[in-house]
């Protein structure tokens, strides 16, 4: 008896074993993919300053006098001063190598007599508050810079579906594409939040002047390959913001 009851325990574990792994196939599997990634530890932390009203021209010129004292410690990429799309604000871009750079610098500027005497403790109480993001550049996007000083910056903020690139990446890559065509808009640059608001994507602009954009946009409307490329893209998107934005004397971007 006892052999023929081990035999039957066999069988039973042995059709178990083959109705799940069937059961396995059959499913369907997920795969987590965020689609191509920026082999670089480089990021850009993107801050936003809102300045009480009375204070925003001394604000902009004590910056002026004293931003070389920040620019000592890392890179700036650009400083602007908001006009449409968020009052007395000003919004600027800083590059790191790595968080851990950025840590040393953080740390070496409160160490800093001249930084935190000569301006945090002057800047600090003009503000009403700040917000900072850290973003990477999108891994088919580089910093390009304007091909001549002067113009504005449009500063557009999408704020994706869920899934990252790997869902909306190829769309709307296409409707960047199609915008920056010749004879429309100068791509700075395309970032992705990493921290902050999670699932945004910003698209830097350049334009020659407000004026400059509002024909581009005119024209953009009409043309069909823009039309198409938005229409497919805005499947992914939840909502969009912008700013118009002119660079400050001491900006790199200008």
């Amino acid at each position: 008896m006892i052999p023929i009851r081990q035999a039957l325990q066999r069988a039973t574990l042995l059709t178990h074993s083959i109705v799940c792994a069937r059961s396995a196939q059959k499913q369907p599997k997920a795969f987590i993919s965020t689609g191509p990634q920026q082999q670089s530890g480089m990021f850009y932390e993107f801050r936003t300053y809102c300045i009480h009203p009375h204070l925003n021209s001394v604000f902009l010129k004590l910056t002026s006098e004293k931003i070389n004292l920040r620019t000592a410690h890392s890179e700036l990429l650009g400083y602007w001063s908001v006009e449409y799309g968020g009052l007395n604000q000003v919004f600027h871009i800083w590059k790191y190598d790595s968080y851990e750079q950025r840590a040393a610098v953080r740390a070496a500027l409160a160490q800093d007599p001249s930084w935190m005497e000569q301006y945090i403790s002057k800047a600090m109480p003009m503000l009403s508050s700040q917000d900072n993001e850290v973003t990477y550049l999108v891994p088919w996007s580089t910093i390009k810079k304007p091909p001549k000083e002067g113009g504005v910056y449009e500063l557009v903020s999408f704020q994706m579906k869920p899934g990252g690139p790997a869902v909306w990446g190829e769309a709307f890559h296409a409707a960047v594409n199609t915008h920056a065509a010749p004879g429309y808009a100068h791509p700075v640059g395309v970032f992705h939040s990493e921290f902050g608001q999670l699932n945004r994507v910003h698209v830097l602009w350049w334009y020659e002047s407000a004026d400059h954009r509002a024909s581009i946009r005119h024209r953009s409307h009409a043309d069909a390959r823009v039309v198409a490329a938005v229409r497919q893209s805005v499947a992914y998107l939840d909502s969009q913001k912008n700013k118009l934005m002119f660079p400050c004397s001491f900006s790199p971007l200008k």
